[in-house]
């Protein structure tokens, strides 16, 4: 297999370089943050560092086991520290250690020490960062491959890339398995095996059933519009189970800290206000969505959605979906006030942008449908609409600017090409 390219996150991790902050490393398991930090991150200090000055210590093996001891690990480390020159201590797989938090900060006072490493769990992760670190820990989140990293290592064209990479997704093993049968075997045990168990030891779950079946509901409804009470009388009435809508949004957080899933909330766009349900829900990969669902139920629309949403997450963006309501009143004089939806709104500190996903936009109906939203939003900001096909960027009379899925996916600087 070709090597993956992966200069995204490289960047980052090199610019994070001296800034006094502990580096964490956050990702859905196997989405490549090990290798990362072992091969990509290694490479690159062993140009410019002393091969004794780069530790890297990887706490998912069995030889390492005494350092998940909080004690053992810093007098370890210690013990490799020779002389005042810059050393470099990466750390593997960190929430496995005890007290791991602590264990940083302890490193943090040291000038000579830079340290960086990965994470599996939110939960353990992210919250500690703002509450236990102070300030001191600096988040880089790493997604699955995107198409244009994917494309990097695939054998073949990019319409070829796609269609895999829309039906398996973007974990970088993927890449280095032969079949289609192969991959779908690979998906599907690796949900099972290593993220719903993983899942149910960390937070003690015992109600399997349920859980799974809020997943495959879930897996099965990706763009659609729902709530944990929608989504408890969906429970009672399509599979006879009761289960309250409490335990659903319990349930529904777990998988969210686990990086598997993301909800994004809807916009008033004229009424500039969040609008508490329902939500959509989103999976970080999706091929893990589409070996939930046993490889059916593969809507083309809904995937291209799933994966033009990640790649906005990945390019640093803040995201809703945007609700627009207009008054209007019929020849009869009867007044209405429709709502029209518009898939996200991504905002960027000033910047934003307004965006439509259409896999197919091939008839004056479906694209009046699908401008109609933007063009009932009075703001100057850029609109955009994102169609399933090659087509480079072209603005219409209105302003609104269209273009295909391909071009939007590969080109990094995509969004502000016109």
């Amino acid at each position: 297999m070709k090597e993956i390219k992966r200069d995204f996150y490289l960047k980052q991790l090199i610019e994070k370089d001296g800034n006094g902050q502990i580096k964490v490393i956050t990702g859905i398991r196997r989405c490549g943050k090990s290798y990362l930090l072992r091969k990509i991150f290694y490479k690159y200090l062993l140009k410019h560092n002393a091969e004794d000055h780069i530790i890297y210590i990887p706490l998912d093996i069995k030889e390492n086991e005494s350092l998940l001891d909080g004690n053992n690990f810093i007098q370890y480390v210690k013990s490799l520290i020779k002389d005042d020159k810059k050393y470099y201590l990466l750390i593997d797989e960190v929430q496995k250690m005890n007290d791991f938090v602590p264990v940083l900060n302890t490193f943090i006072y040291e000038d000579n020490i830079e340290v960086y490493v990965t994470g599996s769990n939110a939960k353990l992760l992210s919250k500690d960062i703002i509450t236990e670190f102070r300030g001191r820990g600096d988040e880089i989140h790493v997604y699955p491959l995107s198409f244009k990293e994917y494309m990097s290592a695939f054998d073949g064209d990019q319409y070829e890339g796609y269609e895999q990479y829309s039906i398996f997704g973007g974990l970088p093993y993927t890449l280095a398995l032969k079949s289609d049968n192969e991959r779908s075997k690979y998906l599907k045990q690796l949900f099972e095996e290593t993220y719903i168990r993983d899942i149910i030891e960390r937070n003690k779950i015992n109600n399997i059933k349920e859980l799974n079946e809020l997943l495959n509901i879930l897996s099965s409804q990706i763009g659609s519009l729902t709530n944990p009470y929608n989504l408890q009388n969906t429970f009672k009435s399509e599979k006879n189970i009761i289960l309250s809508d409490k335990t659903i949004s319990k349930y529904i957080e777990i998988l969210e800290d686990s990086f598997l899933i993301s909800k994004v909330q809807r916009y008033d766009i004229k009424g500039k206000q969040y609008i508490n349900t329902p939500y959509k829900y989103y999976f970080e990969d999706i091929g893990l969505r589409n070996a939930r669902i046993n490889f059916k139920q593969i809507d083309k629309g809904h995937t291209m959605e799933n994966i033009t949403y990640n790649e906005l997450l990945r390019r640093g963006y803040n995201i809703d979906i945007g609700l627009v309501e207009v008054n209007k009143t019929n020849e009869n004089g009867v007044r209405s006030k429709p709502q029209y939806e518009i898939d996200f709104i991504c905002n960027q500190g000033s910047n934003k942008i307004y965006i439509q996903v259409a896999y197919e936009m091939n008839t004056n109906e479906k694209e009046e449908q699908e401008k109609k939203s933007l063009l009932n939003v009075n703001d100057s900001f850029k609109k955009i609409i994102i169609v399933g096909d090659v087509s480079k960027p072209r603005m219409d009379d209105n302003g609104i600017i269209q273009m295909g899925i391909y071009y939007f996916l590969l080109n990094e600087d995509s969004l502000n090409s016109i």
